[in-house]
């Protein structure tokens, strides 16, 4: 059965803000125009759960989930304290503790959940910095020699932006070639970090991708382990988009060796569905690296004397005080369907990704690369009929970057995706 909406109502931004009542006022509003405002606000932002939104690495967000964010903001724990975030921090503390059992960590590690995986990275790239260089916290820079990681030429944009705010700089960010399919060459790596100790540089830093943005590639996990071994680095596995892989007896082999990274960033809101934001940093290490390298010590927050297990205090983990209760919505989904549901849902995606691969394959005037795709996306958006993203990649045109997460997504909706392409680029 078709969709009886728009996956959006384009308007341009001069014609959007003539629509809205967008200027605040000295008076209030009558509760009959906030309710308008409401209804506006719905009306014209993207429908991403609709069944052809492909445009991001995440779609909308489950029922449950859902569920969980109206209890969170309707209740508004603060996740520094036990005392003022009792359910969450043990909820925190359970779902950490089952993806790193996901992971591989049979002995456990630790983790936080924080706003996005560009801060996971981040987090990632700190922590490495600290464990090689605990100085640094107070000193700053002046006590580092000139450091340098390396990643993938596929790599999320994050890592060059992390680099630039802990002021390692994004010339000390070693790009890595990659092969045709996207994953980081480890002989490529292995010469990288001869030639920055050849420059007098420190590498202390491999970034590794399971599920590239682009691509969705996945790099050789347990090849770069090896690397990483040899010459004393730390290990972080990027698994914000292919994480989910994990929960699939059928394809976490995509992730083999992540079980020896010294981190991970795991982001359950792209594939999983749990909602904007649910990101999970997770780290190896028992020792309490994670609090000693952001730990802060506010005596206001954090007493010694209190009167329960303060080990509950997570808050000292994070760069943040103030910190929403994200883990809830993930937990109440997953308490909800269970992980072989979850496991469904992850081997549905995919089966439906193969299914529009060889769709293309068999259909006339299409190919993996389009050099058509912006005037197809113009048309697309105005039409409202559905989104996919699109972009060039090296020497390639721009083509479209298909999307599969939904879980209601059919057969119909991959051959409707081929279907309105044709219709929309007939006359080009």
């Amino acid at each position: 059965m078709a969709c009886p909406y728009q996956v959006c109502e384009w308007r341009s931004p001069e014609d959007l803000t003539k629509l809205l009542d967008l200027e605040l006022g000295e008076a209030g509003q009558a509760p009959a125009q906030t309710l308008q405002h409401c209804r506006d606000a719905i009306h014209y932002s993207v429908k991403t759960n609709h069944p052809h939104f492909f445009n991001q690495l995440y779609v909308g967000l489950d029922h449950y989930a859902m569920v969980g964010s109206f209890v969170t903001d309707a209740t508004q724990p603060s996740l520094y304290t036990y005392e003022m975030a009792p359910v969450h921090c043990l909820i925190e503390k359970v779902v950490l503790e089952k993806m790193m059992e996901m992971i591989g960590w049979v002995e456990g590690g630790d983790g936080i959940f924080n706003p996005g995986g560009s801060m996971s990275n981040m987090y990632a790239m700190n922590l490495a910095r600290f464990q090689r260089f605990p100085e640094v916290k107070e000193q700053g820079l002046s006590a580092c020699p000139r450091l340098v990681l390396f990643t993938s030429e596929e790599c999320h944009y994050s890592v060059a932006k992390a680099a630039a705010f802990l002021g390692i700089g994004t010339k000390n960010v070693y790009v890595v070639p990659a092969d045709q399919s996207g994953k980081m060459i480890p002989k490529e790596l292995e010469k990288q970090i001869r030639t920055a100790i050849s420059e007098g540089a420190v590498p202390f830093m491999v970034s590794a991708t399971a599920g590239t943005t682009v691509l969705g590639s996945f790099d050789p996990i347990e090849e770069l382990a090896d690397v990483c071994e040899e010459h004393n680095l730390w290990l972080h596995v990027d698994a914000c988009w292919g994480g989910a892989a994990l929960l699939s007896n059928k394809h976490k082999h995509l992730l083999k060796g992540v079980q020896r990274a010294h981190s991970v960033a795991w982001n359950p809101h792209k594939m999983l569905m749990a909602g904007q934001q649910c990101s999970a940093f997770l780290v190896r290490d028992k020792t309490g690296l994670l609090q000693r390298c952001h730990s802060a010590c506010a005596s206001y927050l954090f007493q010694k004397d209190k009167f329960y297990d303060i080990s509950c205090d997570t808050g000292d983990k994070s760069i943040q005080c103030g910190r929403k209760a994200d883990a809830f919505r993930f937990w109440l989904m997953w308490k909800a369907l269970g992980t072989r549901e979850l496991e469904r849902r992850v081997d549905h995606a995919l089966e439906m990704a193969r299914y529009l691969t060889e769709g293309i394959k068999k259909r006339d005037g299409f190919r993996l690369l389009m050099e058509v795709a912006p005037k197809i996306k113009e048309r697309m958006m105005k039409t409202g009929s559905m989104m996919v993203g699109y972009q060039s990649h090296g020497i390639n045109a721009n083509f479209f970057r298909m999307i599969i997460i939904s879980p209601w997504v059919s057969t119909k909706d991959m051959d409707f995706v081929l279907d309105e392409i044709h219709r929309l680029g007939a006359d080009l």
